[in-house]
This record gives C-alpha cells, sequence and structure tokens, in this order.
C-alpha cells in the first residue's frame, strides 16, 4: 500500500522542509551510483499480486480487513479500496528453479488466502478489471482505511483546484463519465515485476523494461471490461492515467510511459522526480538521510508504468531495482509466473545486448508501441527495428520469446523452468487467447451476463491451468 502517513493535512513549512530533504537524498544516491556503492549482489526477483475480493452475486465485497484479519500474514495487505487487497512474496535469487519456487510461494499463498475467503462467504478474483463492477462502487465510502489514501485523493484535487476527473476512453465501446475522487485507480490492479539491477547498468536496464512492457502488456491484457463497456484488450492503462490526472498543469502526468529514455544514470530519474513533479504528500521524517524516506515517498507518488526503485539489500547495502506495472492481474498464477520470467529474461537480453536495442530506437516509437499494444493486445501491429506494421503475436513467438530465452539461460535459471514458464508465453501468443480475448470469446458464446462471466472465470482460475487452454 506504500509508506503510510501521520497526516492529511500539511502546511507550507512542511512542503518546504520535504523539498530540502528530497535535494540531499537526492544528491546522496546520486553519490551511490557514481561512487559504485551499490549492491553487486546477484539478480533477484520479486512480485506483487493485487486481487480483488467477490461476494456469492460476483459483485466487489468490501471486505478487506475483516479478511486481511483473518489471513493474518504480514504479506496481504491493504489496496486502495475496501474490495482490493495485495499479496506480496519473499524475492530469490534468480537462477536454478527460482520461477518454480517463487510459482509455489504465491500459489500457497493465494490458496490460504481464498480458503479464508471461502470461509466468510467471499472469493478472490485475480483479475485486471472486475467485469461488474459498477461506477457507483468507487466512492469514497469504499476507500480502505489509512491516512495515504485520502491524503492522495485531498492532493490530487488540490492540485486540480477542485475540478472533478473526467474519464474518456473509446474502444470498441465508447465510455465517458466523471468523478470527484481518486478511486478509479482502485478498477486496476496489477501483478507488479520487480527485478534487482546491477549497480552500473541502470540506464540500460530502465530503457529495457520500457521496451520489454510492450510484448508483456499484450501477451499478459486481462481488461477489456469497465462499466458494461467493453474497451481496450488492456483498459487498465488508460483507465490508471487518467483516475490520478493532476490536471492541466505544465509538467507530466503522475502515471504515465514517460518521455525519454535515460542516457548516463538511473538517477537521471529521481532527479526528474525532485525538479519536475511537485510534492504531493510531504510528509516529513526525523530519520537520517540514508534511509531515504523522502525520496522514497515521492517517487512511489509518481506511477511510472515502468518504475525504479531504492532497496537494501539483507546486510544493509542499497540496490536499485526496476517495477514492472503494465501487466494486469491473473488470470491464473501460472499466467503471472509466466509473465514474470518472460519479463526477467526480456529485460536481462534487451538490456545486456551489445547493440541495445534502445540505442537505436527513437522513444516515440517505444511509446507508440506500449498504447498500440494496450488497445490491441495481441492483434496490435508496431514498428520493431525500423519495420513498420509488424504483427505483435508473430513477434512475440518469432523475436521476444527467443530473446526472454536468451536472457533467462545468461541469468542462469534451469532449463525446466526457460522452457516451462516460457512455453506458456508462446502458447498463449500462438493461440491469440490472453485473458482479454478468453472473456470476449466466452460472453459472445453464452448467454450471460458479467456475473455469470465472472463465475466461469473464477472456475477456471481455480485449477492454475493456463489461460490460453481455457474452454470457451
Amino acid at each position: 500500500m506504500g509508506q503510510e502517513l501521520d497526516t492529511i493535512t500539511f502546511c507550507d513549512a512542511d512542503y518546504g522542509a520535504f523539498v530540502e530533504c528530497l535535494h540531499r537524498e537526492t544528491d546522496l544516491v546520486q553519490k551511490w551510483e557514481a561512487e559504485g556503492l551499490l549492491s553487486s549482489g546477484p539478480a533477484t526477483g520479486g512480485f506483487e499480486l493485487e486481487a480483488w475480493i467477490v461476494d456469492e452475486n460476483m459483485r466487489p465485497a468490501a471486505k478487506n480487513d475483516e479478511l486481511i484479519e483473518a489471513i493474518n500474514s504480514e504479506l496481504v495487505v491493504r489496496e486502495l479500496s475496501l474490495f482490493n487487497i495485495e499479496l506480496n512474496g519473499d524475492p530469490a535469487i534468480l537462477t536454478g528453479n527460482a520461477i518454480s519456487h517463487l510459482h509455489d510461494n504465491l500459489a500457497n499463498q493465494w490458496s490460504n488466502a481464498s480458503d479464508v475467503a471461502q470461509s466468510m462467504g467471499l472469493h478472490l478474483a485475480n483479475i485486471g478489471i472486475l467485469p461488474t463492477l459498477r461506477d457507483s462502487d468507487l466512492c469514497v465510502e469504499n476507500m480502505s482505511k489509512g491516512k495515504r489514501y485520502r491524503a492522495v485523493n485531498k492532493q490530487v484535487f488540490k492540485m486540480r483546484h477542485g475540478k472533478p476527473i473526467g474519464l474518456n476512453i473509446s474502444g470498441k465501446d465508447k465510455l465517458d463519465t466523471v468523478h470527484h475522487d481518486v478511486m478509479l485507480e482502485a478498477a486496476t490492479t496489477s501483478f507488479q515485476i520487480h527485478l534487482k539491477i546491477p549497480p552500473d547498468q541502470g540506464a540500460h536496464y530502465y530503457n529495457a523494461s520500457k521496451l520489454a512492457s510492450v510484448p508483456l502488456v499484450a501477451v499478459g491484457a486481462n481488461s477489456p471490461y469497465l462499466f458494461g463497456k467493453d474497451l481496450w484488450d488492456e483498459t487498465r492503462i488508460p483507465l490508471f492515467e487518467q483516475a490520478v490526472s493532476v490536471g492541466d498543469w505544465d509538467y507530466a502526468e503522475r502515471a504515465t510511459f514517460g518521455v525519454r529514455f535515460i542516457e548516463e544514470s538511473l538517477c537521471e530519474v529521481f532527479v526528474a522526480n525532485r525538479q519536475r513533479y511537485p510534492v504531493l504528500l510531504p510528509q516529513v521524517s526525523d530519520r537520517g538521510d540514508e534511509k531515504l524516506d523522502h525520496l522514497r515517498l515521492q517517487n512511489g507518488t509518481i506511477w511510472r508504468w515502468n518504475r525504479p526503485l531504492v532497496g537494501w539489500d539483507d546486510d544493509g547495502t542499497p540496490h536499485f531495482r526496476m517495477e514492472q506495472r503494465a501487466v494486469s492481474a491473473g488470470p491464473t498464477i501460472a499466467d503471472a509466473m509466466a509473465n514474470a520470467a518472460f519479463s526477467f529474461g526480456l529485460v536481462t537480453y534487451l538490456a545486456t545486448h551489445e547493440n541495445p536495442p534502445h540505442k537505436r530506437t527513437q522513444f516515440f516509437t517505444a511509446r507508440d508501441n506500449f498504447y498500440a499494444a494496450a488497445r490491441h493486445g495481441l492483434n496490435a501491429k508496431i514498428r520493431w527495428d525500423h519495420v513498420d506494421d509488424l504483427a505483435l503475436d508473430r513477434m512475440i513467438c518469432d523475436t521476444f520469446v527467443p530473446m526472454a530465452e536468451t536472457g533467462l539461460q545468461q541469468l542462469g535459471l534451469a532449463d525446466a523452468d526457460i522452457e516451462t514458464y516460457l512455453g506458456i508465453i508462446a502458447e498463449r501468443a500462438a493461440s491469440k487467447q490472453n485473458g482479454a480475448q478468453w472473456q470476449r470469446d466466452y460472453l459472445a458464446k453464452h448467454d450471460v451476463d458479467m456475473a455469470g462471466l465472472v463465475a466461469a472465470y473464477l472456475e477456471r482460475q481455480q485449477t492454475d491451468t493456463p489461460v490460453h487452454r481455457w474452454t470457451i
């Protein structure tokens, strides 16, 4: 859920003190990077999975506090809405059977949480946007307890001078609605993939993560429906970007694909955080600069689809890692782990190639590819290596999966894991049945409403069978 706050009300002095601390901490992280003080430990991967709580009528159930208390695990925490939770896993060194171990870890957590939910007459749904969600569900009354979320809501609308948020998405259908809070964000649940970055290759890994998000968002698309409208294959993308929009200000929006590749240092991103983004949550900490409380809080209020993070090894050595935020939750744990393996391998390959692709790619091409993938999924056409109108599903099978295989081999992953998880990606792309396509095909074939769709989805989800093998 991010760092909790002590208050939702701030004064001018808070902003001034926060900015001073943010400057010092940004300078400190730049020094760590420049002087080689960041961790050189092995490549490590992790995840965060956001999920929906659903009642017997397949509708969102505002029960996260009761469910979290019953699950009784520090790895299961609140999300923005009362009908969402987040599951976290212990990171793993990416070698040998690490993906299988991560799979077992998350599957066990999911099974335990699902069992507890069922004992309460509830279900957990591993899906990007719940098809039964209604516009009226996204209200402040359904916001999770805690000051952070209310502070974000208050501060976003302060920047917007009270102007409501307009949501406008055109896909197969058209959606046009208005909200007076940030609860639209609660409609977007994701599977966030973390990869620790070698200390001297931050720029390469950041840029590679942006390029990798194109096939990732397409092959993992699982959010076609919002408020009964058929929109993008990955409707989460435009929804999230508009949900926390700060209005007509002359700086980058808070949820974004970005405006450029970086050139020399990952700290270019943290400097941009300091220079271009007004402080949203100016909570001042009295801990030392080395804790980076202000840098991390500022970074946590800028929701880039590819976001760099600062963390610490067990021995206290700081490290950088990339958070891939573009991938939808679901449909199954097996699908999620396949997406993670694809991400780990593809980013590693693209970042370490002797002629990195971002060096020969214009940023606007990567940006356009990303939004084409989000809108059209596996039916998207992209530009790659100066060739236009390439079918993304074929590119995944013929180009990106082999790249990811090489990347996973570089990391030292076991052949069995590589074959299993990249096999899921290749078969999903070849069949063109990701979660979004299955939802559309099922609804088209069966005389059911959205509740019937969710019920059929949950039945298949429980088997942990990858979505490309689901029956229609």
